[in-house]
């Protein structure tokens, strides 16, 4: 896993056209962003029996994973399985592609298949923490990303708003399945990067009274199941 630094900061409403503003005159937009340089993004979370990924995040643990299936844009032909993990600050991932089919086997229970995954061991590692630990399926999480690039740093920076959760549901791949707001949740600025951050960047992303912080779309949306 190739681990890269992260800020996050919640922001509101007026930081967010603010912050648009700006990144849209300084950076490119990310090329896989559709129309008006946005994309929605639905995500299914898992976790143990013990809710360690919650936990440990909302305790701040230094280095931890978790796992979550996603896809864009309501589109289920491309499905990822990625694993993403923290360590000493840094954030990384790992990501391998599901077919509609194996995705929703996954969500129905139905895990036999996976020891014989072929060349994909993040697939072979969750079904080997789901039989050692009873990692499941436990929430939907969807939101709309406006994504933006810098390629000198190798430099991602994205706002992340209309979080929404799924409650307890999990069947992430059932269209007519209803999401509902994630309560008051803020907006966020994420900003990851490689080696260097470029100082345009920096100042770009700077707001007045913001502080990076451990904000969790995961963990805001699990308050509701």
């Amino acid at each position: 896993m190739d681990f890269r630094h992260e800020w996050k900061h919640p922001v509101n409403g007026s930081d967010l056209r603010e912050l648009r503003g700006r990144l849209r005159r300084v950076l490119r937009p990310d090329p896989h962003a559709g129309p008006g340089g946005r994309y929605k993004i639905r995500s299914l979370y898992f976790d143990d029996p013990g809710d360690t990924a919650l936990r440990e995040k909302l305790d701040g643990v230094d280095r931890r994973t978790k796992f979550r299936v996603r896809y864009y844009n309501g589109d289920t032909g491309l499905i990822l399985l990625e694993k993403k993990g923290k360590a000493g600050g840094l954030c990384g991932k790992q990501r391998v592609v599901l077919s509609a089919q194996e995705a929703q086997a996954i969500v129905d229970g139905d895990i036999a298949w996976m020891p014989d995954a072929g060349d994909r061991p993040l697939v072979t590692e969750l079904y080997a923490k789901m039989r050692t630990r009873g990692l499941r399926p436990k929430t939907i999480v969807e939101y709309t990303r406006e994504p933006f690039i810098c390629v000198p740093g190798d430099v991602r920076v994205t706002l992340d708003y209309d979080i929404r959760t799924g409650l307890r549901r999990t069947d992430f791949l059932n269209a007519a399945c209803v999401t509902i707001p994630a309560g008051d949740t803020p907006a966020v600025l994420e900003v990851k990067w490689g080696a260097f951050l470029p100082d345009i960047v920096r100042d770009t992303v700077q707001l007045k009274n913001r502080q990076a912080s451990a904000f969790s779309k995961y963990a805001a949306c699990r308050i509701y199941g």
